[in-house]
């Protein structure tokens, strides 16, 4: 033993630069030496199983010392774990960098929504402060609107069918005007002489708001072609109801008719207050109808550019959220690789902050002690030979039992290291 710490002694007086130097010539210089002292140690304990037990121990330890005190070796063999650190540690500082840009997204996302969300609650009180121009409280006026329409279509479906009744079908008792132009009777009795009668005169009514619907759409438009189609549609409805006059009034005045009575004609018609009553009964009523349609119309229009815009809004948060819950996918998956780099770092911090442990080398050197040992058991202590095997034997144990000890025996890797 004397010998191996005059190596080591000697060792520490050189340069580290240059102690371990990966040549042939220094191993084997090393490798002669733990042979040497094994062999004086044998020779000395003449071969004693528990004195090999204790100088395999101080082998290890001090070579386990000597290890720990190579800074220049242990940077050497550690610098491929400073190096992944390094490496980690960059690959962190990208993570994390990217983690910040997904944490603004998210936010600005989150920003984008409470105004999505504030826009829609503002547009119902200001449309115009987002470029929509509509009259304020459409809904409302689109209320009052249909309040008036409903009662007017109504009128206009009892006053058509009657009247058409009257015109075609109906067969005059009565002089009365308000029978002539109201008959309560009217659908009933069509249905009851027939139902294609009755299907004629419940239809006639959609023929006038089938009108009125056209003179709204036509409305749209502000060119020539559309304003001539507007007066020709005008003009065919007031036609349409003055032909019904004119087929009414015609049955009033046959009913009443004498032999000295000139037939009835247009003239006559016009000449008629009854005529003009039953007109604007019916069509003064009709453009009535058309107006009000027109002004619910628009302001269904008004309130749909609100809603659309609403919808649009909608969309636009739904849209939103979605990018925002890819965005927090992506954090979690971010915080997750930045656990793991941290777990590795930490793992390579502990590996640079410990010492590494040349196993194989070690291995080595310990044969090399122990065939010195082995050696002079064979050639220099005199014992007879099954004496020797027995011996033998037993210092072969404590070698076994030595490595396992230190769970070195059948190591594959090169070093250990021990943090």
């Amino acid at each position: 033993m004397g010998t191996l710490k005059n190596l080591f002694a000697f060792n520490k007086q050189k340069n580290e630069e240059n102690i371990y130097e990966n040549n042939e010539e220094h191993k084997e210089q090393i490798r002669i030496t733990y042979y040497q002292s094994g062999f004086a140690a044998s020779q000395k304990a003449t071969g004693k199983p528990i004195v090999l037990k204790a100088c395999l121990e101080n082998v290890y330890n001090s070579f386990e010392n000597q290890c720990k005190n190579q800074e220049v070796e242990q940077r050497r063999l550690k610098q491929p774990f400073q190096e992944e650190k390094e490496r980690q540690n960059t690959e962190l500082k990208k993570i994390e960098t990217l983690k910040g840009i997904q944490e603004g997204k998210v936010k600005n996302y989150r920003d984008k929504i409470e105004i999505a969300k504030s826009d829609i609650v503002k547009v119902r009180q200001n449309p115009e402060d987002f470029g929509i121009d509509v009259d304020k409280n459409p809904k409302a006026l689109l209320y009052i609107g249909l309040a008036l329409l409903v009662p007017i279509t109504i009128y206009l479906f009892v006053f058509y069918i009657s009247a058409s009744y009257s015109a075609f079908f109906k067969i005059f008792t009565d002089d009365s005007l308000t029978a002539a132009i109201f008959d309560a009777n009217a659908l009933t009795d069509s249905f009851k002489a027939s139902w294609l009668e009755g299907i004629l005169v419940i239809t006639i009514p959609f023929v006038f708001l089938g009108l009125g619907y056209l003179i709204h759409m036509m409305q749209k438009s502000k060119s020539i072609i559309s304003i001539i189609k507007l007066i020709g549609l005008f003009m065919i409805t007031f036609s349409f109801d003055g032909l019904l006059a004119f087929i009414i009034e015609k049955k009033i005045y046959d009913f009443n008719r004498t032999p000295t009575t000139p037939d009835f004609n247009f003239r006559i018609a016009i000449k008629e207050p009854e005529f003009w009553m039953i007109i604007f009964a019916g069509f003064v009523v009709y453009l009535i109808w058309g107006l009000v349609f027109d002004f619910i119309m628009k302001e269904y229009d008004n309130l749909d550019k609100i809603n659309a815009f609403i919808r649009s809004k909608k969309e636009e948060i739904k849209n939103i959220f979605t990018q925002k819950n890819k965005a927090l996918k992506n954090i979690d998956e971010l915080k997750k690789n930045i656990t793991e780099i941290k777990g590795n770092i930490s793992q390579l911090q502990a590996k640079i902050n410990g010492f590494i442990f040349p196993i194989k080398e070690y291995l080595l050197y310990h044969s090399q002690y122990k065939e010195g040992w082995f050696q002079a058991i064979g050639t220099e202590i005199a014992l007879p030979a099954k004496q020797k095997d027995e011996l033998l034997s037993e210092c072969e144990d404590v070698c076994q039992t030595h490595l396992s000890s230190l769970n070195l025996k059948d190591f594959k890797n090169q070093n250990v290291i021990f943090s």
